[in-house]
């Protein structure tokens, strides 16, 4: 039984739009993690949790269907990948699992609260610090001898992967800051406006300059954004980035209390596409394609029935909890 380029070229794309989906809902949450520390003690921390809470723990249902979606339609991939990449994705998945008991204990254990505070951040930091990281080691590349990982136990960790790392920490704090400018109010909304504009120009930065980093990664990545006449389309994403972080700032001077938020994930959105660009058509760069690594067809084509119906289901009931939990919040919840 053999692939089939279509289903591989739908799963891939599918598999990636769930990572987009868990980056989109789960970043924002993060970030208020990240950024919990500048928060002021008491209601301030109270409403930045409340505005959370409702729909937290079903936005990391995005990075399973990815998971689970890779390990299911692309499993050579899946078996080179988790050893190459084993100390980063257990820091992300202990600190998931870290911070998720913080942020229930910190409502029941009011005596220690402040140590369930920073374990709520450290386990935030870690685990946005690692989706990082591990989305830098796919970009410089993982060894492969035959279809196994042929590298080391630290081949993930270099300069580039820490660069990447802290680059995703400083985009979900800006997530995280203009989800409070659109759920709060008040002092606590006048001092997310603040740290948004602190934050996009550090997320700026990262993109700047992991977008500069990138093309020395590889003479193939250097050929798709600045051979001719690759160049003429690519040339359009730092355009459309400037375009709309010129938009991010004056929706903040304007303060616009929903654009900033989505302006924000316009800026992830550009370079989720330019990630794309580099890496398409191989899920592992420069040594296994989409096709290489796919499952047989009849398998694909099976597992793609049952997507294409629970798919839209979480898609309709994540955005029926949203619109549910819409408006403002305060201390003791939303209003």
């Amino acid at each position: 039984m053999t692939p089939d380029l279509t289903l591989a070229t739908i799963w891939a794309f599918l598999i990636a739009f769930a990572v987009f989906a868990y980056v989109v809902m789960d970043g924002f949450d993060l970030g208020i993690g990240i950024l919990f520390p500048a928060f002021e003690v008491g209601a301030e921390r109270d409403k930045a949790m409340n505005s959370i809470a409702p729909v937290w723990d079903g936005n990391e249902t995005w990075l399973v269907l990815g998971g689970g979606g890779l390990f299911a339609a692309f499993p050579l991939a899946y078996a080179i990948v988790l050893p190459a990449l084993y100390p980063p994705i257990i820091a992300m998945l202990l600190a998931l699992v870290f911070r998720g008991v913080a942020f229930e204990f910190r409502w029941r254990d009011p005596e220690h609260r402040r140590w369930w505070d920073f374990a709520f951040t450290a386990g935030s930091f870690m685990a946005a610090l690692s989706q990082g990281i591990i989305l830098g080691a796919l970009l410089q590349g993982i060894k492969v001898a035959g279809r196994a990982y042929g590298g080391g136990w630290l081949d993930w960790l270099t300069p580039f992967t820490l660069l990447t790392g802290i680059s995703v920490v400083a985009g979900y704090a800006l997530l995280g800051a203009t989800w409070l400018i659109w759920k709060t109010d008040g002092r606590g909304q006048d001092h997310a406006y603040r740290l948004a504009g602190w934050f996009g120009l550090a997320t700026l930065g990262a993109i700047a300059a992991v977008s500069a980093a990138t093309p020395f990664l590889s003479h193939s990545y250097w050929q798709r954004w600045f051979d001719f006449p690759h160049v003429l389309a690519t040339a359009q994403a730092p355009l459309l980035t400037a375009i709309i972080a010129f938009a991010f700032y004056r929706s903040l001077k304007k303060r616009r209390e929903a654009r900033p938020f989505f302006l924000a994930l316009g800026l992830f959105l550009m370079g989720f596409a330019g990630l794309g660009v580099s890496i398409w058509p191989y899920v592992i760069p420069r040594s296994v394609t989409i096709m290489d690594a796919a499952a047989p067809a009849a398998s694909q084509g099976f597992m793609l029935v049952g997507a294409g119906i629970l798919v839209p289901i979480i898609l309709a009931y994540t955005s029926w909890s949203y619109w549910v939990f819409r408006g403002k919040v305060g201390v003791e919840g939303y209003h």
